[in-house]
């Protein structure tokens, strides 16, 4: 009967596992209470409390920190002050968090244009003290013709800021002090806007540095020894004429990082495609090209400079496969929304070579009744290792974006690892007793591979913070899905830029990591990889809570029937407060037996070997008389044991 309860029990959860995968709950006022409105523009932890906090523009001019709380509402807004210090009309374009002078405390650049129709990006950045911002600030004494690139030029673990001015350069800020300098060995006319990555492309866990140029083209510069060189990995040119913001992302699961491009096929964008450039290869296969829901047709919106055409991935089911989101519109009316693209096996020959597609989820209410999406974004609300949703919303007569917050009710048995790789400036020690963790590092990568269940080995690979400009909202760690396999993990392995001139790779290894867990690297001494620290954190999943609560409750039950079953022998084997043993032998555990089953105050004997029994020196120290009956008239041991009982015996044997 046990054995079918619990095969229905399993078939419960597996169908429902199978058939509640993607349901969705807001949970806007939870989080934001009535704040939630702004465009959301960055993550990080600024107040280094191991917790996401989310940058938000309100008003174009104004920069709002919400900061993760443990009570409701779970983001409360922090203001920071910034309009006395940035000229008058500045719109405020993008903000990247960092630790940009190497104290290891967060500062803040804001991206802006010094008036509406301004064409030039100024820089600013703010600087970060004691989890506050310094009312002291640095604009930047050269201005950009987009919003720069935020990547470790010279591999010190300190961000840089690349990008194009009258050419090609990157500024350092160490010690707040700037220093420009040429970059790359020959010029580049970079697309604006552009979409420039700061990542790994050739496997030996160096960030490499890929650009979108003007054409629409591309270029890989790999680093060799520290050093960028140029080299042919990607296909340099576009699968479209139109075409929107580079994303790179480990399609297929075979831990090299593959090119992903939104495009459209005509000048209206009324046909749509997604297309993948995988690395030492020219070929670009369209991996989602079906845009039809039944009568309707959905495609793109068209991008512009404030918010270009765009994916934003995540690992949404914990596959190991990421997904993305996006926003489409209806050719045939006016309304866009957001939608799931899940990444699913391919199922046709255009595709075949990939062996991966996306499959547009067209039934999700919860994204279907967000009107007039914007963005759309996958974020970790609760720091639980499953990625939720934040969709920006236009309203109608108003300036400022409207945020929703969805959670991800997703409840598969499937698991993660999330790996967190800090600057390594310091360990346990920092300046001023700094805690290192509130800082955005970019460039760092992170592979693992293990052996699933079947026998087969699973790979998966991400970079962290490979992008920074135009709304990219990459969160400020890399979460990697296992899929159902609850093996510890075989090999992880973390790797950050090297300065100029170095050779060896700056790449460690941990081994038998534990699924469900945070990952917080400490690259301490930069060069020096075996001496990195790793920190370790667990996030139990459901399952486990499950596990641990029957685990209780059968504990709980076997102590009620093993209680329930002890009180009733004793209640058998104890008769009453009078006893008479009238056997001619009893044997001594017989009155050990009856010394527990009665409580005993006097006790007649009428045996003189009885009486030296239970009259010996530990138990009787009131004197005895001994004649035909025996009596104990003071028995204090025994009294604890014995009522009144009467020992009729003749002879009794030990």
């Amino acid at each position: 009967m046990w054995t079918s309860r619990f095969n229905i029990l399993a078939f419960l959860s597996v169908f429902v596992a199978r058939y509640c995968t993607y349901a969705l709950r807001d949970v806007t006022t939870e989080l934001f209470g009535a704040e939630n409105y702004g465009t959301v523009a960055a993550f990080g932890d600024f107040n280094s409390d191991k917790q996401t906090d989310i940058f938000v523009i309100r008003e174009q001019s104004e920069l709002v920190i919400f900061l993760a709380d443990l009570k409701t509402p779970y983001f409360k807004p922090k203001v920071q002050n910034l309009k006395d210090a940035l000229p008058r009309d500045t719109v405020i374009t993008s903000v990247v968090p960092g630790d940009y002078d190497g104290d290891s405390q967060m500062d803040v650049l804001l991206t802006a244009q010094t008036s509406p129709k301004a064409a030039a990006t100024a820089v600013y950045i703010f600087w970060g003290n004691n989890q506050t911002l310094d009312m002291g600030w640095l604009r930047l004494n050269k201005t950009f013709t987009d919003q720069p690139l935020i990547m470790d030029y010279n591999g010190d673990m300190i961000p840089d800021i690349f990008g194009t001015t009258e050419h090609t350069e990157v500024c350092y800020l160490t010690k707040r002090d700037q220093k420009w300098k040429s970059a790359l060995s020959s010029p580049v006319k970079l697309r604006i806007p552009h979409s420039n990555a700061f990542i790994d492309l050739n496997k030996d866990f160096t960030a490499d540095l890929f650009l979108t140029t003007e054409g629409p083209a591309f270029e890989t510069w790999l680093s060799k020894d520290g050093d960028f060189t140029k080299a042919e990995v990607m296909p340099a040119k576009a699968p479209a004429s139109i075409v929107g913001q580079s994303s790179f992302v480990d399609f297929d699961g075979d831990g090299y990082q593959d090119h992903l491009l939104p495009a459209c096929l005509d000048s209206a964008c009324q046909r749509s495609a997604i297309y993948l450039a995988k690395p030492g290869s020219q070929e670009w296969v369209p991996v989602l090209s079906d845009f039809q829901q039944r009568e309707t047709v959905w495609s793109f919106v068209p991008g512009n400079l404030s918010q270009p055409l765009a994916l934003h991935l995540g690992d949404y089911n914990l596959d190991g496969f990421p997904d993305a989101l996006v926003i489409l519109r209806n050719t045939s009316g006016s309304g866009q929304q957001a939608f799931l693209l899940e990444n699913v096996p391919c199922n046709n020959v255009s595709c075949h070579s990939v062996g991966r597609m996306f499959h547009i989820h067209w039934d999700q209410s919860d994204l279907g009744a967000i009107q007039n999406a914007v963005i759309a974004t996958f974020f970790d609300i609760y720091e639980d290792g499953i990625l939720d949703m934040l969709v920006l919303s236009q309203a109608p007569g108003k300036n400022d974006l409207i945020i929703h917050a969805l959670k991800n009710n997703f409840e598969a048995d499937a698991y993660f690892v999330k790996v967190m790789v800090l600057s390594g400036l310091c360990s346990n020690r920092c300046p001023e007793d700094v805690k290192p963790f509130g800082v955005n590092q970019p460039g760092p990568y992170v592979m693992y591979t293990t052996m699933e269940s079947n026998g087969y080995l699973k790979n998966a690979s991400a970079g962290q913070l490979s992008q920074s400009a135009h709304f990219s909202l990459q969160l400020p760690y890399t979460l990697l899905g296992l899929g159902r396999s609850a093996n510890f993990l075989d090999h992880l392995f973390v790797g950050i830029p090297r300065t100029p001139g170095e050779t060896n790779m700056r790449m460690q290894e941990w081994t038998a990591i534990i699924p469900n867990s945070q990952l917080i690297v400490i690259p301490y001494p930069h060069n020096q990889p075996r001496s990195w620290s790793a920190k370790l954190h667990l996030t139990p999943s459901n399952s486990v809570l499950l596990t641990a609560i029957v685990l209780i409750g059968v504990c709980v039950f076997i102590l009620v029937i093993i209680g329930i079953l002890h009180w009733k022998e004793k209640s058998q084997g104890c008769v009453g407060r009078n006893t008479h043993i009238q056997n001619r032998t009893v044997w001594r555990h017989s009155l050990n037996f009856y010394r527990e089953c009665i409580g005993l105050e006097s006790l007649t004997v009428r045996s003189p070997t009885a009486a030296f029994l239970l009259c010996s020196e530990e138990n009787c120290t009131s004197s005895v008389r001994c004649g035909g009956d025996v009596q104990i008239l003071h028995a204090p041991k025994i009294s604890k044991w014995l009522s009144q009982a009467v020992v009729s015996s003749e002879c009794i044997r030990v």
